[in-house]
Parts: C-alpha cells; sequence; structure tokens
C-alpha cells in the first residue's frame, strides 16, 4: 500500500487510508456524490484534509478505490451459479438463488452502484469498466449454463447463449437498481424476488419451472 508520492505507508497509515474510505461510503449513502468535499471526508475521519492527499489524488480517486474493493467482492457472485443445476426443482432453486445474491449484493452495496452507474452513463470508461467487472461474473457463467443446456438439446439451437445472458443480466441489475421504486407499483418485495426468479428460469431454459 503505497502514498500518492509513491512512499509505503505504515500500519498506522494504511489505517487511516481505510478509515478515510470508510468515511467517504457512509457520506456516500446520505449525500449525493458531488456535493460529497475532501474537506467533509477528512473532518468526518477525524483527520485533516492534507492527509486525504496523502492517499487519494481527490475525492474521485477514493470513489474510484472503493468501488474496485466492492467489484472484488462482486465477482463472488459467480459462485451462484458455480456447479448448479438448471433440471427439475434444483434449477428452481438456482434461479431463486440467483436473485437473492444479485439484490442482496445490489443493496449492501447502493450507494457505490449508484456513483458506478452515473459514471459509467457518462462515458467515462473507468466507471464502466469496473460495472462490467460485477455483471461479467454473472453475465459468463448463465452464457455458460445456456450452452450447456443447448449441447444436451434442453435449449433450442437458434438460441444465443450471449444474448441471453447479456439480457437476464442487464435485467437483474436494472431491477436491483429499482427495488425501492417496485413499492410505488404496489409491488411487495416478497412478491418481487419468486417473479424475477421465473423470468431468470424461463430465460434459461425456456420452460416453466418444476416447484
Amino acid at each position: 500500500m503505497r502514498t500518492v508520492d509513491g512512499r509505503v505507508a505504515g500500519r498506522r497509515g494504511q489505517e487511516t487510508r481505510q478509515k478515510l474510505l470508510d468515511c467517504l461510503s457512509e457520506m456516500l449513502s446520505s449525500s449525493p456524490y458531488r456535493d460529497v468535499k475532501v474537506i467533509d471526508v477528512a473532518r468526518r475521519a477525524g483527520t485533516s484534509p492534507a492527509t486525504f492527499y496523502q492517499y487519494f489524488p481527490d475525492v474521485e480517486g477514493a470513489v474510484l478505490e472503493i468501488a474496485e474493493q466492492m467489484a472484488a467482492e462482486g465477482a463472488g457472485l459467480a459462485g451462484l451459479l458455480e456447479g448448479r443445476s438448471w433440471a427439475g426443482k434444483a434449477g428452481w432453486q438456482t434461479a431463486q438463488e440467483l436473485v437473492d445474491g444479485f439484490l442482496d449484493f445490489w443493496r449492501k452495496h447502493d450507494a457505490i452502484l449508484r456513483v458506478i452507474d452515473l459514471g459509467a452513463a457518462e462515458g467515462d470508461k473507468r466507471f464502466y469498466k469496473i460495472r462490467m467487472k460485477i455483471l461479467n461474473s454473472v453475465n459468463n457463467s448463465l452464457a455458460d449454463s445456456v450452452a450447456e443446456l443447448q449441447s444436451k438439446g434442453r435449449v433450442d439451437k437458434d438460441v444465443s447463449p450471449a444474448a441471453i445472458a447479456g439480457s437476464l443480466v442487464t435485467m437483474l441489475a436494472a431491477v436491483a437498481s429499482h427495488q425501492k421504486g417496485f413499492s410505488s407499483w404496489g409491488v411487495k418485495q416478497a412478491d418481487l424476488k419468486p417473479n424475477l426468479a421465473l423470468l431468470v428460469h424461463l430465460g434459461i431454459t425456456g420452460r416453466k419451472p418444476t416447484r
């Protein structure tokens, strides 16, 4: 772990750096990204702006650091599909657990994911790459699942595994980022998960699930 000027940060320096990141994460949960200033982050962490600049070039640099840490955790979403079956009742279980894991991950990291979406939408390639890193962890596994079912003759040969997987992952991300908005449509969280899982199951297998 190094400072902005290339010096190796000691244990206390690393602790200070992480505290600044933690405080910034908390602030992003309650304040618009563009309203967060270095002096406010430093004050919340009980240190000075000069100390902040030892570790990060600016607020955006610190946000990217948080985003990279979160993306590394997001790679674990692929584990929701490793070695899982899409046949029979097991397939329905797989779809439900994927949806549960995806929605939970998005809720946990809601604040930083909103910033990533904003940066990606504005064309910032750094944020776009981080967003794709998270989505790819699920996208690639879903595409492999469709291709495997196709090889067994259980999915039509004209189906594109990449297109199906990409469409489902995009849908999952959009729904996950809109979770709070569903209540305005009269949709309860308890109803959202099974119905989203139904769409995922239909998309992957082309069949209604066996419950």
